[in-house]
């Protein structure tokens, strides 16, 4: 049996905090610095990561391996190294994002298909954005912020430290942060007309999904998305944002509005969902968080992958 973990003591000076306020204080610092510094110790991170962390190596490459089984053994070497690389920058953008004020960044984005979203806002009824787990996921809500308010999503962190900061700088980029639990407040937020940022790219177990196409595989695929779209008749709007080849810029682009959203099959619905994330990925493969397992529920009687 696993040997439960200590509560988290209510004193935020406790010695156990200690290496948590280490850890924000370097992501403080880590936001200021120059940019092009701040790309050479992600990647460093990223490296020291891909060389350590074994088991997240083999999710990794268990993934990329499901859902590019085109590439040969060399290009999935370089995918592989390349994910963990990216992911390490993705700290940094992560810290950016929650640390400085956005406004610095303008000149380095390009958003396309705002159009889209102004049509959706002009309806009244809100909407639901369609975010994905991408290393600038944090980054990519800060830049957002400049062109369009939001609330977002999000699973609250265990150790009470980290989360009292993370929401604290979560909620200077968004409008309000929801615990992805309280479907209540999501719909609430909706209804009055806010548009509401959620990522629905993870296996979150079988009772909360049904099993969709992701890559070609069966995944394990949350049915909230049609279930809050129905609740609030609110648009569903798709989102793509990545960090650019020159490594400096930034690129946000809103699709058009699902139609015809929820259909009534959960399945197809889910698998819509799906097909939106992986045309984002394909984009910028390496950017995405690879490094959990996403395949980890299957079809009864299927053995896990990993």
């Amino acid at each position: 049996m696993a040997k439960k973990k200590a509560p988290y003591p209510g004193n935020f000076a406790h010695p156990r905090y200690w290496p948590t306020w280490l850890a924000i204080t370097l992501m403080r610092l880590g936001a200021w610095l120059p940019w092009r510094l701040k790309l050479w110790v992600g990647r460093a991170i990223g490296e020291m990561v891909w060389r350590i962390a074994k088991r997240r190596r083999h999710i990794t490459e268990t993934n990329l391996r499901l859902c590019f089984p085109e590439l040969n053994e060399d290009e999935h070497y370089r995918l592989v190294r390349k994910t963990f690389h990216a992911n390490g920058i993705g700290i940094l953008e992560t810290a950016t994002g929650w640390c400085r004020n956005p406004e610095h960044m303008r000149d380095r984005v390009t958003f396309k298909g705002a159009e889209h979203m102004e049509r959706a806002m002009a309806q009244g009824k809100g909407a639901l954005i369609i975010g994905i787990h991408f290393s600038t996921l944090d980054l990519g809500g800060a830049l957002h912020s400049l062109f369009f308010p939001a609330d977002v999503v999000y699973r609250p962190h265990d150790n009470p430290v980290f989360e009292d900061f993370m929401t604290k700088a979560r909620r200077h980029i968004f409008g309000a942060a929801i615990d992805r639990h309280d479907l209540r407040g999501v719909v609430r937020r909706i209804k009055s007309g806010n548009a509401v940022w959620y990522s629905p790219d993870q296996d979150f177990g079988r009772e909360a999904s049904v099993f969709a196409p992701f890559f070609g595989i069966d995944a394990a695929s949350i049915k909230l998305t049609a279930k809050i779209a129905k609740m609030t008749g609110a648009p569903v709007m798709p989102l793509m944002f990545h960090r650019n080849p020159d490594n400096r810029t930034y690129t946000l682009e809103y699709l058009p509005a699902f139609e015809d959203f929820p259909s009534g099959d959960e399945v197809a619905d889910a698998a819509r969902i799906n097909g939106f994330i992986e045309q984002a990925i394909r984009k910028h493969p390496e950017q995405y968080l690879w490094l959990h397992r996403r395949f980890k529920t299957r079809p009864e009687g299927e053995p896990s992958p990993y």
